[in-house]
């Protein structure tokens, strides 16, 4: 069973609880994932992990303005959400084997400043695949480029 066909099924069993956090949380995921797959096809795994990631941000981004706002109310939603969301992702890789993986790359590459991030996230994303937001992994590749 696939990420979607998982939400789909964690959707319906969440309509029978009446959880309203959770039926509100997989519906706006899944609307992100169908717009997107009526824009670019279907999507692999990959792709689907990318979206959860990206809604992740989307409400992290919503706990920001709430705070501003003060409106408790808000953050208490979106922070269960984000954690509700976190369970569908691979487990996040530590920032030791992150660091690992992006020593490899430049090895690999034979890269040797920021020039060079570009070849280096090449090789990095694919042996990421979703087990670290993008964000964390350019800043790790920036990093240890710079040094």
């Amino acid at each position: 069973m696939n990420l979607k066909e998982q939400l789909e099924k964690d959707l319906l069993e969440s309509m029978r609880q009446k959880d309203e956090l959770k039926k509100r949380a997989i519906r706006l995921t899944l609307s992100s994932i169908k717009l997107i797959e009526i824009e670019k096809g279907p999507l692999d795994n990959l792709g689907l992990i990318a979206v959860l990631q990206k809604e992740i941000a989307n409400r992290q981004e919503t706990i920001k303005d709430a705070e501003k706002a003060n409106r408790q109310d808000l953050i208490k939603l979106n922070q269960e959400e984000i954690e509700f969301l976190k369970a569908y992702l691979p487990e996040e890789l530590s920032d030791e084997k992150l660091k690992e993986l992006v020593t490899s790359a430049i090895q690999e590459t034979g890269a040797a400043g920021a020039q060079d991030m570009g070849k280096v996230m090449k090789i990095v994303l694919p042996n990421v695949a979703g087990r670290a937001p993008n964000s964390r992994v350019s800043q790790m590749v920036r990093e240890m480029l710079s040094n």
